[in-house]
């Protein structure tokens, strides 16, 4: 898909100006809501604090610090990785802790390393709709390969028979979102080398690499650093099949990580996170910020609510604001930019047919129900 399709892109490249960077990321917002289960209200509400998190720091255009509450640490915002590792790592423990259930781990009952027909038959059409899925989500901003995994695990438990297996074991729900998780982090890449946006942290650090050593990504970096680009392709490549070499024979040593006691690993997890946030900035306010993160993340585990459309909505949201002032000064304030120009215009229509997709089934049900109880 990079290789066949980075090229027209690059081309579409040089059409988008800020509005049209603003209408796709907004897109691709809206693309995260869409795609997460539970209650509606509660993703976009997730969406929406991970924006107003994505606001604290300098402003790029006045250099006044926003929301900082006098805090020096909060000037250049908030740490991602603190946020990440909180919601994600700490919050994980904190409920894990809460179960005392016990577990079984089948070192003993693998006979055979290669799947079943029973499993090619379960687990190919996962795959082809995780691969599917993670090709065009890791193609967003903000997509990459941690939404990618949690819509297909969404989406194949949505459409599974064996759904009450899910989260004991379902062949589907390792397949799927392995395969977008695949393709999101190779096609997270298209975004980068095309439009020169990072698509997520990972590519954020990727730019940085290529600015220390001279090059700019964005269109023109297919015909000024061709080694390059063909190189991260032939990387890809090579990197699959190292995977594959390594992981099959230690799958005994991986499994049997599993009978660690719990009581050893829940000390253990924190500890190297810490050791991971600090090591970033040397800071211990980093450290505090994801222990805060790590009860917030708890918090919205027991409520219900997903932390992954937070943290899109917390990367996104600096660039969104950044290219839609962009846009207004370039317009001198007319917000009708937006819909004037093709590009913009589509991507918003786009927007607005999956908020459809999504309300259209709502409204029937709402109505369904009122004419039931007239």
């Amino acid at each position: 898909m990079l290789a066949a399709f980075a090229v027209p892109m690059s081309e579409l490249a040089f059409n988008f100006g800020p509005a049209e960077y603003f209408s796709l990321m907004v897109l691709g917002l809206v693309g995260a809501v869409v795609l997460a289960s539970g209650s509606l209200v509660k993703a976009i509400g997730m969406i929406l604090l991970g924006l107003v998190l994505g606001l604290v720091g300098t402003d790029v255009n006045s250099g006044v610090a926003r929301y900082s509450f006098d805090i020096p640490e909060l000037t250049d915002s908030i740490n991602f990785v603190a946020v990440a590792m909180g919601l994600f790592g700490f919050a994980e423990i904190i409920n894990n802790v809460e179960q005392r259930e016990h577990r079984e781990t089948f070192t003993n009952k693998v006979t055979s390393l290669f799947p079943t027909m029973e499993d090619f038959r379960r687990f190919l059409p996962a795959a082809a709709r995780g691969t599917a899925l993670g090709t065009v989500l890791g193609m967003l901003p903000g997509g990459g390969a941690t939404l990618s995994s949690f819509a297909s695990y969404t989406l194949e438990k949505k459409m599974s028979r064996h759904a009450a297996e899910f989260g004991h074991g379902a062949i589907e729900g390792v397949a799927g979102p392995e395969a977008a998780n695949n393709a999101g982090a190779q096609t997270s890449f298209v975004p980068l080398l095309t439009l020169g946006i990072p698509s997520n942290v990972v590519m954020a650090l990727m730019v940085g690499a290529m600015t220390i050593h001279n090059i700019q990504p964005g269109p023109q970096v297919m015909t000024s650093n061709p080694e390059l680009f063909w190189g991260l392709i032939a990387s890809m490549w090579i990197g699959n099949a190292m995977l594959v070499v390594l992981n099959l024979p230690l799958i005994g040593l991986w499994v049997k990580l599993l009978k660690v006691p719990y009581h050893f690993l829940y000390p253990a997890i924190p500890v190297f996170c810490c050791i991971g946030v600090y090591s970033i900035n040397n800071n211990t306010f980093d450290v505090f910020m994801t222990v805060g993160f790590g009860a917030l993340g708890y918090l919205f585990s027991r409520c219900g609510m997903e932390p992954a459309p937070l943290l899109l909505g917390f990367v996104l949201g600096p660039m969104m604001e950044e290219n839609l002032r962009r846009a207004l000064l370039l317009s001198r304030g007319d917000f009708s930019t937006l819909v004037t120009r093709p590009l913009s215009a589509s991507l918003l229509v786009a927007t607005v047919a999956l908020i459809a997709i999504v309300a259209l089934p709502a409204i029937r049900k709402t109505r369904e129900d009122a004419f039931r109880e007239a």
